[in-house]
C-alpha cells in the first residue's frame, strides 16, 4: 500500500527555519517525482518544490527559490524540505506528493499537481511572531 507521512512543521518566528520530511513506503523513489505542495487558508494548492528522479531535476516556486531546498535520502526513502528565512505567507498546510515519472512529460506536469498520484495528509506549517 502506497503511503506518503509528512512530519516537521509548527510554529516557527518570521527568519526562522524548520525542515518538513516525507517518508514513503509502498514504492521506491527512484521511478517517482515527488514533491512539496502547500494550501493556504482561502488559496488554491500550488507547487513548492518538485525532484524528478528520471533525471535529477528540481523545481522551485518562484516564491521560495533561494530560502528553500528539497532534497532524499534513498536509503530512507524519504524526502525533505528545508525552509529556511521564513516568511508569514509561508504559512500553509504542506503536503508531499508523488506520481510515477512518465517519458515525455517535462516538470510542469507535476509541479502543477496533475502528474501526482498519491498525497500525504499534511503537516501546518505557521510563520508568525
Amino acid at each position: 500500500q502506497v503511503q506518503l507521512v509528512e512530519s516537521g512543521g509548527g510554529l516557527v518566528q518570521p527568519g526562522g527555519s524548520l525542515r518538513l520530511s516525507c517518508v514513503a513506503s509502498g514504492f521506491t523513489l527512484d521511478y517517482y517525482a515527488i514533491g512539496w505542495f502547500r494550501q493556504a487558508p482561502g488559496k488554491e494548492r500550488e507547487g513548492v518544490s518538485v525532484f524528478k528522479s528520471s533525471d535529477g531535476s528540481t523545481y522551485y516556486a518562484d516564491s521560495v527559490k533561494g530560502r528553500f531546498t528539497i532534497s532524499r535520502d534513498n536509503a530512507k526513502n524519504t524526502v525533505y524540505l528545508q525552509m529556511n528565512s521564513l516568511k508569514p505567507e509561508d504559512t500553509a498546510v504542506y503536503y508531499c506528493a508523488a506520481g510515477p515519472v512518465i517519458s515525455g512529460y517535462g516538470g510542469s506536469y507535476y509541479f502543477s499537481g496533475y502528474g501526482m498520484d498519491y498525497w500525504g495528509k499534511g503537516t501546518l506549517v505557521t510563520v508568525s511572531s
